[in-house]
């Protein structure tokens, strides 16, 4: 933890005051000599001297700015009052919050009989006593003196006309009656921080010089003076800062306190009060005054793609209280708590580190072939990998084309071919000379993208309403014979031990298995493990690391799925043998008459 340093806060600053001496007029004044007033002697005070004084006249004049100049190099300059007021205020009011150590006030005149010290903390609008001196306390402001009793708010300590002039009133924030443990605790904020502070002096007294024989009138006297008003104290920092600037003004006095700190410990505002922009990861929290832990802000992990970051509690709860920074404004074309991944309409760009700008490059779909409606409709392509989400029978990263037995490439995407082989892509004629595409399970496909596998979760990470699709699915790249419905019995030499109705949430490469994640719709049929209508997996039992599975599981659409268990691990399974068929009411009524019937 840092503090700066200690000075004297009434330098630069001039008090404002309610009257001054010679403000309308030149007015005759009387007043005792210091040396004649060094002890307490009577008779024998000596001759009292008089002249005048007027606020336009810079040798007989006697400013509030005197009270606040270098009493070093101007000894003999005071600031004096109007005659016969009793109630005179001196007020000091700073641009900016400061923490006071003690007030120190030299006065010419005899120290008032009765005088309250107060400060604000919010520019003026209200006011505390700090102390009230008076001779009797107990008359003046029905409280004990500190004499007394310790730690009273009065005292008469500094109320004695003896010495009539070069009299000190003194005040000590931090006294043994006001303990601090944590100087920037909020107990010791609320004792020491102030924006004003003021002197109201509420009843003059008589030099006691005054005798018999003074030929001067006693009105002559009646004012009070002071020759310096010393306020020691330093900026507010909140122990992020060691040194401090100019506030909200423009004049430069030496050895002036200045408000606004310099921070450090990636601290901002005039008080090192909150977090700079970026380093919102963690609460705010002053510098602890006791163990002098500097309490630093954290930097957000942003990987360089924000400007600022601010804290959010919930964010912060639900990480166990270890990082609570929510980026601001994501640039290069990113988004997520921490810009760590790409917005909608742009994929990551695997040749570059997450902070680089251009991270995130936009989909290339051919927009005849890719599908408006995906499991994620905000999502053109792929996130990770670019490749488009296609339309029925479309192929190829960008969906720029038919798949292998589709053609006719148009809005409702392709047509499958009506022919034992592939055909023209154009017209739909069969190609009967040349053979079927027939890519063994494991098998090699041509020109097909390889998709990194070792993301780490922490770097993705999906909002609850979307759902996770990894590189496991691009059926363009995959050819797979497909299992046909064909007579009841045909269906029932199979002997499915699960026949469900399931919508595919996404599909997931486990490295030495494939996942898919379906919701299950309805239940025609189930064997030893149990199956609800429910979030559950299946397991692809026909799979490559080549990112297939076959048969064909396309994310975002209704399948009725036929297939195996095992029991012994509870797992469905699909594969080659196992009935894969889009959705269709007509399907699902002809497969529950036939579990109904016909499978006996």
């Amino acid at each position: 933890a840092c503090n700066p340093p200690v000075g004297n806060l009434a330098t630069g600053r001039t008090p404002v005051t309610t009257t001054t001496c010679g403000q309308n007029s030149t007015e005759l004044y009387c007043f005792y000599p210091d040396q004649n007033l060094l002890h307490h002697v009577s008779p024998g005070c000596g001759q009292p001297r008089c002249t005048k004084c007027n606020i336009n006249q810079p040798d007989n004049s006697h400013l509030p700015a005197d009270m606040t100049d270098d009493f070093f190099a101007n000894p003999m300059s005071w600031w004096q009052s109007a005659q016969g007021v009793h109630r005179e205020e001196i007020r000091l009011d700073f641009e900016t919050e400061f923490y006071l150590t003690h007030v120190i006030a030299v006065f010419k005149s005899p120290r008032p009989a009765a005088m309250v010290l107060e400060r604000s903390q919010d520019y003026g609008q209200t006011w505390r006593p700090y102390k009230y001196f008076s001779v009797n306390c107990t008359a003046t402001f029905g409280l004990q003196d500190d004499l007394i009793e310790e730690g009273s708010m009065c005292t008469s300590r500094y109320s004695d006309a003896m010495p009539c002039t070069r009299g000190e009133v003194i005040y000590r924030a931090l006294s043994p009656a006001n303990k601090i443990e944590d100087p920037y605790s909020p107990e010791a904020q609320d004792l020491l921080k102030l924006t004003n502070l003021r002197l109201l002096l509420l009843k003059r007294q008589e030099c006691p010089c005054h005798g018999s024989g003074l030929v001067e009138k006693p009105q002559r006297f009646a004012h009070y003076a002071i020759y310096d008003l010393i306020i020691r104290g330093s900026c507010f920092c909140n122990g992020h800062a060691e040194e401090c600037e100019l506030a909200n003004r423009t004049g430069v006095t030496e050895n002036m306190v200045h408000g606004k700190c310099v921070c450090r410990h990636n601290t901002a505002g005039d008080h090192c009060e909150k977090c700079a922009p970026l380093y919102n990861d963690q609460p705010w929290k002053p510098g602890d005054g006791k163990t002098w832990a500097p309490n630093e802000c954290r930097k957000c992990r942003c990987h360089n793609h924000a400007e600022s970051c601010h804290f959010d509690l919930s964010v912060w709860l639900a990480s166990g209280k270890r990082s609570g920074g929510v980026c601001d404004n994501c640039k290069h074309n990113t988004e997520g708590h921490r810009c760590q991944r790409c917005k909608p309409g742009f994929y990551r760009d695997r040749g570059k580190p997450m902070s680089s700008p251009e991270v995130c490059k936009p989909c290339a779909c051919q927009p005849m072939g890719s599908a408006n409606a995906t499991f994620s409709s905000s999502w053109r392509c792929h996130p990770r990998t670019g490749f488009c989400y296609c339309k029925p029978g479309v192929a190829g990263p960008n969906c720029d084309r038919c798949l292998v037995g589709y053609w006719g490439f148009g809005e409702n995407g392709c047509r499958p071919c009506d022919c034992a082989r592939d055909c023209d892509q154009h017209t739909g004629t069969c190609f009967d000379g040349e053979p079927f595409f027939n890519i063994p399970i494991g098998g090699r496909i041509p020109d097909l993208v390889q998709t990194p596998s070792n993301e780490s979760e922490e770097e993705w990470k999906w909002n609850d309403h979307e759902q996770g699709f990894s590189a496991l699915r691009h059926p363009e790249k995959c050819v797979c014979k497909e299992k046909v419905l064909g007579s009841v019995s045909d269906f029932c030499q199979m002997k499915y031990a699960y026949v469900i109705k399931a919508r595919i949430l996404s599909a997931h490469d486990k490295g030495t298995h494939a996942e898919v994640v379906v919701k299950v719709k309805k239940v025609l049929k189930s064997g030893k493990v149990k199956i609800a209508r429910s979030n559950r997996s299946i397991y692809p039992e026909s799979w490559t690391n080549r990112g297939c599975t076959c048969p064909i599981l396309n994310p975002g659409t209704d399948y009725l799925i036929a297939g195996q268990e095992d029991s012994r691990t509870g797992k469905l399974l699909v594969n080659m043998n196992s009935l894969v068929k889009p959705w269709k009411a007509y399907l699902g009524k002809q497969v529950s008459d036939i579990l109904r019937t016909g499978c006996k």
